[in-house]
């Protein structure tokens, strides 16, 4: 066996042992970007997808004829999702840590762990929201105050779990913020089709949010946390049928009170096949499977991104 291999094999359960942070990272590393989750990019790319839609909507509403004209302003917001779900994560896993110790899946996390102690947690998380400020301060004032703002929405979100069975609706506020700061880093305000994004967004995060709760249901329940995977049920693929037409029906009419071209409503049919397949596809008593249809949320993202892309270049 190689070095990398008993590397690979004595990495913690609650990590994906194939990511780059156990390939490439030194040892010292990896309970701190576990932490952050940075061997699980699926969430970076959820909160990265709507600042992404939001910029290129934005531009082709006001004028641009580049497709890619705010390419410095999607720079920033990758790097800033990045580091922002990292310090997101961090403060959910302080306020979660003895829950999460009762739970199977997530006991072997670096703060249930104690592989990382409550004080470098809270060191790195301002660490990682220093940086967030750094690229914060390169955007406009506008986009300034509704990104500081997003922070009530951070802290708050971890509590969700315990006084509410909808803590998806919190995570859908708070993870498509960037739908509002896209917009406004481009125009310098919020318009219509910003806010119809929004709303989209909320409803996609309460259906790809509720598959993914689905996995840890019995813990859930035995140690008291709530979630909309609970509330729901075996009405779970109604539930998530009706959040998805929502989301696919707001996202039409973002389109359309941006003045999209004829392409954006051809590029966007794939992108509800991939919705329909979710549905069709859920399985709530299989783990594995909502985790991979969890994931796969990624590729509605793109998907609806080159819809945008498509509509924008080819006017039709």
């Amino acid at each position: 066996m190689t070095k990398l291999d008993d590397r690979i094999k004595n990495a913690p359960e609650d990590t994906v042992k194939e990511s780059w942070v156990h390939k490439l990272a030194p040892d010292f590393a990896w309970p701190y970007l576990q932490l952050m989750r940075a061997d699980r990019p699926i969430g970076t790319w959820l909160l990265l997808w709507p600042c992404l839609w939001s910029i290129m909507l934005a531009g082709h509403y006001h004028g641009s004829s580049n497709a890619l004209a705010n390419w410095n302003l999607m720079i920033l917001f990758t790097i800033g999702a990045f580091v922002m779900r990292g310090a997101g994560c961090i403060v959910n896993d302080l306020w979660d840590r003895e829950t999460d110790a009762k739970v199977e899946r997530t006991k072997s996390r670096p703060l249930p762990s104690g592989r990382v102690s409550v004080t470098s947690a809270i060191i790195f998380a301002c660490a990682l929201s220093l940086i967030g400020l750094m690229i914060l301060l390169q955007l406009n004032r506008f986009t300034q105050i509704i990104g500081v703002s997003s922070l009530i929405l951070v802290i708050i979100y971890p509590l969700m779990k315990r006084i509410t069975y909808w803590p998806q609706l919190m995570l859908g506020f708070t993870f498509n913020w960037g739908a509002l700061m896209g917009w406004a880093a481009v125009s310098g305000t919020i318009e219509l089709p910003a806010l119809l994004l929004y709303a989209g967004g909320i409803f996609w995060t309460l259906g790809y949010d509720t598959i993914y709760a689905h996995q840890d249901k019995e813990d859930d329940e035995r140690v008291g946390v709530k979630s909309t995977a609970l509330h729901f049920g075996d009405k779970t693929n109604i539930w998530i049928s009706v959040f998805y037409i929502i989301t696919f029906g707001l996202f039409i009419v973002a389109g359309m009170t941006a003045g999209i071209g004829l392409a954006f409503y051809l590029g966007i049919i794939p992108a509800g096949f991939h919705l329909v397949y979710q549905i069709a596809k859920l399985d709530i008593y299989d783990r594995e499977r909502c985790l991979n249809l969890f994931k796969s949320n990624h590729y509605f993202g793109m998907l609806f991104f080159l819809a945008i892309l498509a509509g924008h270049i080819y006017e039709l």
